[in-house]
């Protein structure tokens, strides 16, 4: 009886190790005046978000606002899972979906510090199924596509920058989008390699360099960074950026242990009077393990966990004396590199540039919301959101699980919050 209790014991203090691993500790807090920022009209951010839950349009979220390096808003609203009354905790793990790509970005760009690769080099040199490619032109009527050779081989730079000339296959309904789908390029059984394998013997959108298109382009990044490290996507992860910075709820599969605290995902019904558990063509299993781990949308995380992620890169690729990037690596990512014949995203219109792995804010005016230039950010199709402002020193994250993407104007009414509470005298 006495091993049982003290191994019961130990296993409860082992727990609670754990657990406290998984959030930020007391120096990671400040109170917001201390740090520039307004309690009372951050009451208004949290007021403005219950709103949401208690009206039904949401049924659970997380707000965090870190400034000068420290967390000075956290806030959790409404249910993990409205049927089962689960309440939101500040370690709800999230599908974050396309926030998976700055830390693939990140990722990409730690084995360039090595020297593993130039940013200019052919993606083709390490991933040889991108040799030779041809380059959409137009389609005949009996459906078959005329191509002609690129120009210039995509490059890793085009990758980064979403230049590649590939396009997504499910955001899009070109010819070439309808390509990948009858190529079986989102087949769950192939692993990233026979995936890229088939996107590689596809036609491009366009020539490589000559338009913005968001794309797999990231998915292709991942699979370089398997081939460059000679690990998998996920361990190269775990390894090289999870562990190191302690986001140990981040990952792409849902442990059993996280099952209880995992967001259910919703979208409205038909009648769209109420919120029911989505289960659509984007819905995916998390607590089995991937064939194909996808750098461009495939992890799951929690706010804290990607709190600490942004905060490294805020902080100049550095974090607790854990330095995952130099900080004129940094500064290289969260510049805007696309060429001027571009004229930004959506050929100008968002007033938004795109850095290597971020969108970066150029025009405030045509952004829309409150922000400044040289922010720069990224969000996932259920509706999450995260940004870093160099000229604050701020960070803001938003989490739920929400479908379809940009449901509500959540985004820029989340910026005229924050920045807010920012400007308050």
């Amino acid at each position: 009886m006495i091993k049982k209790n003290i191994y019961a014991a130990l296993a409860l203090l082992a727990g609670a190790v754990f657990a406290f691993s998984q959030i930020a500790t007391a120096t990671d807090y400040a109170a917001p005046n201390d740090v520039g920022l307004s309690a009372d009209r951050l009451e208004n951010l949290k007021k403005h978000i219950a709103d949401y839950v208690a009206s039904g349009r949401l049924v659970g979220a997380t707000t965090l606002v870190a400034k000068q390096g420290k967390i000075a808003h956290f806030e959790t609203y409404g249910h993990i899972n409205k049927e089962t009354q689960t309440p939101m905790s500040e370690d709800a793990v999230f599908r974050i979906y396309s926030m998976t790509k700055p830390i693939t970005g990140v990722g990409l760009m730690m084995l360039w510090e090595e020297g593993k690769f130039k940013l200019d080099d052919p993606v083709s040199k390490y991933l040889p199924e991108f040799a030779n490619q041809r380059v959409f032109t137009g389609a005949e009527e009996d459906g078959s596509l005329r191509t002609v050779p690129v120009e210039r081989e995509m490059t890793i730079r085009n990758l980064l920058t979403h230049t590649s000339g590939l396009t997504y296959g499910v955001f899009g309904n070109t010819p070439v989008d309808q390509l990948y789908i009858k190529a079986g390029v989102f087949n769950p059984e192939l692993s990233l390699a026979e995936q890229t394998r088939i996107l590689g013997g596809l036609p491009l959108l366009y020539q490589p360099g000559e338009a913005w298109v968001y794309s797999l382009s990231v998915d292709v990044q991942g699979r370089l960074i398997e081939v460059l490290s000679d690990q998998s996507l996920g361990e190269f992860f775990q390894n090289r950026i999870f562990e190191p910075l302690g986001m140990n709820d981040t990952g792409f599969q849902v442990r059993p242990d996280q099952l209880d605290r995992f967001v259910e995902i919703y979208a409205p019904s038909e009648e769209e009077k109420q919120l029911v558990a989505y289960r659509g063509d984007f819905y995916g299993d998390f607590t089995v393990k991937p064939n194909s781990e996808s750098g461009g949308g495939g992890l799951v995380s929690t706010t804290l966990d990607y709190w600490k992620f942004a905060q490294m890169v805020a902080n100049g690729g550095e974090l607790n004396g854990t330095r995952l990037l130099k900080a004129s690596t940094v500064e290289i990512m969260r510049q805007d590199h696309l060429p001027d014949n571009l004229n930004g995203i959506a050929g100008g219109q968002q007033g938004l540039g795109f850095g290597l792995g971020f969108a970066v804010v150029q025009d405030v005016d045509k952004q829309g919301g409150s922000t400044n230039i040289g922010e720069y950010f990224w969000g996932g199709m259920a509706n999450t959101i995260f940004w870093i402002d160099p000229k604050e020193d701020l960070i803001a994250i938003f989490m739920t699980n929400i479908l379809p993407s940009g449901i509500y104007p959540l985004r820029n009414e989340l910026r005229d919050k924050i920045y807010d509470a920012v400007d308050a005298d």
